[in-house]
């Protein structure tokens, strides 16, 4: 179930000898026809891809607020007691990392650097597969907490008229009262370009599958939203390990990601053949007796692996080369290997800190790149829905100091204008200025 590749006694760059996860058929054409449609018929083009990707015929596209209502009254008191809790934790670190506005001076000049959010957000929250009232608090609250005034989630919808209860749930308890139902690259377009229900909103964020993530890609490109640099596509962990990690341990957190769907990255990677094949034997028997066995067997067909390497510096450089989304240090030492981690969404640090902590209730959203796109991207928090301002003030010392420079370097760009700018500011200051140099004419 894992496939074994055994890079043991292998030189050079460790990346040229790892596979990549590989869509089958690329989405995009398909990806654009449905943004090109809902650009142009709006409601219509929501409701008649619902009916053909979901199954679902839609009479009202927003969920209502009794409906937001009735859903957050419906939970079971431990239920709604973890989501509050994965709340206050999401809240309470994404308010300590949030950044302050900043005022730098320097020679007669002052840059104030101004932090405002935007005005409108989208989040996409997965559906289909299961419901994800966990994406919800990971999305919603950095937001908030960002200042942003406007939230909007699309859901798709789950049966009926109806999308899941405890995501909806979720919605009610971060205090968001725009939800639709509504799912896929059209929910994307929709949030991107608007429609006769869904206002467009300034950035989109939020995982999905594939279809999703090309198609915030799409829309960005066009220029008529915003989405952060990750692409949050299908769910993807390395787990590093040796002798003195849990075989079952290891084997459950190999698997965890898998249950979202295909397309996702399942790897152990060990300097221990023995590890390796006990692992690999436990993994099997999770996946055999999983009521998502579907799931866990079409994830683990293309993008499961068992990786065995010379130690664990090596472990390391085949984790950085796959840039997964997230990586468990489940090793003797991990504090060793830590600093020589470059390339991921989030790390998970010795046999107690398992991913799903990070999915739930870390603090940190769970919202991480995938694909390799964490060789530049990092996961979802504030950041991503605010906008540094900078405004520049120079009294005259701070222009005159810096005049000079302009005119040089506009000079040899071949741009007058920039130059002239700085010429007839310069000619005023000498005309109303007196002269350094003048004689001092005694009384």
């Amino acid at each position: 179930m894992l496939k074994r590749l055994d890079l043991r006694g292998v030189s050079g760059d460790l990346r040229t000898h790892l596979p990549r996860p590989q869509i089958a058929a690329s989405p995009t054409a398909t990806v654009q026809a449905v943004l090109a449609a809902v650009r142009a018929d709006g409601d219509a083009a929501l409701r008649r891809y619902t009916e053909q990707f979901d199954g679902v015929t839609l009479d009202d596209l927003r969920v209502s607020h009794d409906e937001l209502a009735n859903a957050l009254d419906s939970l079971e008191p431990p239920l709604r007691q973890a989501l509050e809790a994965a709340r206050d934790a999401v809240d309470e670190y994404h308010r300590h990392e949030r950044r302050p506005d900043t005022r730098f001076e320097a020679g007669g000049m002052v840059v104030e650097s101004l932090r405002r959010p935007v005005d409108r957000a989208g989040i996409y929250v997965p559906g289909g597969r299961a419901g994800y009232p966990s994406t919800v608090i990971m999305s919603v609250v950095p937001a908030q907490v960002a200042g942003v005034g406007e939230v909007v989630i699309c859901v798709p919808p789950a049966s009926g008229q109806n999308s899941d209860r405890t995501t909806l749930a979720a919605a009610a308890l971060c205090g968001v009262t725009e939800v639709y139902r509504v799912g896929g690259a059209q929910a994307i377009g929709a949030m991107a370009y608007g429609t006769e229900s869904i206002r467009s909103v300034d950035v989109i964020v939020g995982p999905g599958n594939v279809y999703v993530a090309v198609a915030k890609r799409e829309v960005a490109a066009q220029g008529v939203v915003g989405v952060p640099a990750a692409f949050a596509g299908p769910s993807e962990v390395v787990v590093i390990a040796d002798e003195s990690t849990p075989t079952e341990w290891a084997a459950i957190d190999v698997v965890v990601q898998a249950e979202h769907g295909p397309d996702g990255l399942a790897w152990l990677v060990t300097w221990s053949s023995e590890v390796a094949d006990e692992v690999t034997a436990a993994v099997e028997r999770v996946v055999v007796a999983s009521p998502r066995r579907a799931d866990l067997e079409a994830t683990l067909r293309e993008g499961g692996y068992a990786v065995v390497v010379d130690g664990p510096e090596k472990a390391v450089e085949v984790a950085n080369g796959v840039a997964p989304e997230h990586l468990q240090l489940m090793c003797a030492e991990p504090d060793r290997l830590l600093p020589l981690v470059r390339h991921a969404g989030a790390v998970f640090c010795g046999p107690w800190s398992p991913a799903s902590i990070g999915d739930y209730v870390a603090g940190p959203s769970h919202v991480l790149p995938t694909f390799g796109s964490a060789r530049f991207a990092g996961g979802l928090g504030t950041e991503d829905f605010v906008r540094t301002i900078h405004a520049i003030t120079l009294d005259e010392s701070g222009f005159a100091s810096r005049g000079s420079t302009v005119r040089a370097i506009a000079e040899a760009e071949g741009l007058p204008a920039h130059g002239e700018s700085i010429r007839i500011r310069s000619a005023k200051r000498d005309a109303v200025s007196p002269r350094a140099d003048a004689e001092t004419v005694p009384l």
